[in-house]
């Protein structure tokens, strides 16, 4: 399976984030704003949101004299064993911060195996998840989370994809056209969110971003009530805003 090589806002981020993360690591006693700064080349409009994300995250600490040092979440999934598991507590509440922020069910989906997978969520009372009527994994072609995978894959990616999976009518909205669909794909622009208004399923509509890390295809998206349609496009673009610790948190 090959990738499209498209760069995506959340992975610009997560590049500069990297080079902070390994500066620091070189530093076991703690290294300033100013010496990352020199080190990284990361620009300082850049450097000082980037430490707040970083410390707000966990993965660096500030001590007394202002330098900063590696945090715990760097330090729990940097250490073999237990970084599995290390790593999906991560993610479970970065999802349920997420969640509560936009309002909106969140997930996280990756392609694995040729297969469509949605591998962790976070839900409530205020922000149902979707119904999954149609198995997920028949239904790339109609679901945010499918379009915004399917984005990530090169032609013959899509092409196997969809001969084992047919583009079947779920909804009136539903593009079942395989030129129509793989049109709309090779015009998504990689920093905005593939949106699915009432594609998948009546009521629901949805937006994901791709959190691409290495050659693991994945996305992040959310799901709202067809009611609270009107949120979808500033939801989604706060969702897109907030990948950026997620895909972090998949790199490390």
């Amino acid at each position: 399976m090959a990738l499209k090589p498209e760069p995506t806002a959340p992975f610009q981020s997560v590049q500069y984030a990297l080079r902070v993360l390994e500066c620091v690591a070189r530093h076991g006693g703690g290294v300033t704003g100013a010496q990352i700064a020199r080190e990284t080349g990361v620009p300082s409009g850049r450097l000082s949101p980037m430490l707040l994300m970083l410390r707000r995250e966990g993965f660096v600490e500030q001590v007394a004299d202002g330098a900063y040092v590696m945090g715990e979440s760097l330090v729990l999934l940097g250490s073999g064993d237990d970084r599995r598991q290390a790593l999906e507590d991560k993610l479970q509440r970065t999802l349920s911060e997420i969640r509560d922020s936009v309002g909106a069910a969140v997930y996280i989906s990756r392609y694995i195996d040729g297969e469509v997978k949605i591998t962790q969520y976070a839900d409530g009372p205020r922000a149902p998840k979707v119904n999954e009527w149609v198995d997920f994994r028949s239904a790339a072609h109609a679901s945010a989370v499918g379009k915004c995978l399917l984005t990530q894959l090169d032609h013959n990616g899509r092409r196997d994809h969809l001969s084992r999976h047919k583009t079947a009518r779920l909804t009136s909205r539903t593009i079942t056209s395989e030129k129509v669909l793989f049109t709309k794909l090779d015009n998504q622009p990689p920093t905005v969110p593939v949106l699915d208004l009432q594609e998948y399923a009546v009521g629901t509509v949805c937006a994901a971003v791709p959190i691409t890390a290495g050659q693991a295809v994945g996305c992040l998206a959310l799901s709202l009530p067809i009611e609270h349609a009107h949120r979808l496009r500033k939801a989604a673009d706060a969702l897109n805003r907030k990948a950026a610790p997620v895909l972090l948190s998949l790199a490390i």
